[in-house]
């Protein structure tokens, strides 16, 4: 029977399916030092990974058992993947199954920050028996997301996904990406009725002059996507999520747009310095904060979980 290893955990829904498949399936949790002696003594054939763990050469090159490293997610920034298939190893990912969760994350942090629930969250419940009318006072200029203008920068599935639901709330979508030209958004209903909107993309630097809103759907890179000079491009009052990666935004850069008011609010869900983001970043007045859950709902955990599996069973079979 050949063993899998789901070192950063695997929903039920996905670990029955394995098991259904024929395979053993090992949630321990196993600290990255131990994790080349681990995997040689149990004979692991399979590598299930998240965040967390980092599957570098050295795993690749001393655990010669292994014979596929998955990624439940998108991003694959913690796996050396050229050099692990070149190896002769299968490297998979799940790129379509949370971009919905991540998506809805997106608006979660929007309408937090143009109704300032980010902030009335930490104060009325020190003081809104006292400063009730204050509050009330403080956070009475929210405004709503209808006919705002928001610019979406990767055309990926999350992006598109996003578009989906903007489109949904009658805002007006522009958006950014070096390697789609046009993406056709189906937006569907409950009823079984739905309209089709061709969204051209246009130069980041357009993006940044016209929009009311940015949203990052970018994967890790090297260098900032948003810094002083992009920042200095967009309206004043922009609003800025970002649920791709931490490394994306100069948070100092962004610290001192929020600080002047250039930058309304930002809604971070990823950081520069993760697992430990800065403590400035933490304390910001104007910062709705996640700790990094853009996939953590239990629906694209299912589908996480599930699709491994299925492309687990296809590849071994």
């Amino acid at each position: 029977m050949k063993k899998i290893l789901a070192n950063d955990g695997l929903s039920g829904s996905g670990i029955k399916k394995l098991i259904n498949y024929g395979f053993q399936v090992i949630t321990d949790k196993v600290p990255q030092e131990e994790l080349i002696s681990y995997i040689n003594t149990n004979q692991i054939d399979v590598l299930l990974v998240r965040s967390a763990t980092k599957v570098r050469k050295d795993i690749i090159d001393n655990c010669p058992s292994l014979k596929i490293i998955g990624r439940g997610g998108v991003g694959m920034d913690n796996i050396d993947v050229e050099y692990a298939r070149e190896k002769g190893l299968k490297v998979i990912n799940t790129p379509a199954a949370s971009s919905e969760s991540v998506a809805e994350l997106v608006f979660a942090h929007l309408y937090s920050g143009i109704r300032f629930l980010y902030d009335s969250n930490r104060q009325m419940p020190s003081s809104g028996n006292t400063e009730f009318e204050k509050l009330k006072k403080a956070y009475a200029g929210g405004i709503e997301l209808r006919g705002k203008t928001i610019g979406i920068i990767g055309m990926g599935r999350i992006g598109i996904e996003v578009a989906r639901i903007a489109l949904g709330l009658r805002m007006k979508v522009i958006a950014a990406d070096t390697f789609v030209g046009k993406a056709n958004i189906e937006v569907d209903f409950y009823n079984g009725q739905s309209i089709n909107v061709d969204i051209i993309t246009e130069p980041i630097e357009q993006i940044l002059k016209e929009a009311d809103i940015i949203t990052l759907h970018v994967p890790a890179q090297k260098g900032f996507v948003i810094g002083k000079e992009q920042l200095n491009m967009m309206k004043d009052g922009v609003m800025l999520i970002n649920c791709a990666r931490g490394g994306v935004i100069d948070e100092e850069a962004l610290l001192e747009a929020l600080d002047s008011g250039k930058v309304r609010f930002a809604g971070l869900d990823v950081f520069e310095n993760e697992p430990a983001p800065s403590d400035k970043i933490l304390a910001h007045s104007k910062i709705s904060l996640s700790p990094h859950i853009g996939a953590a709902t239990l629906e694209a955990q299912d589908r996480i979980g599930e699709e491994l599996a299925d492309q687990i069973n296809e590849i071994l079979s």
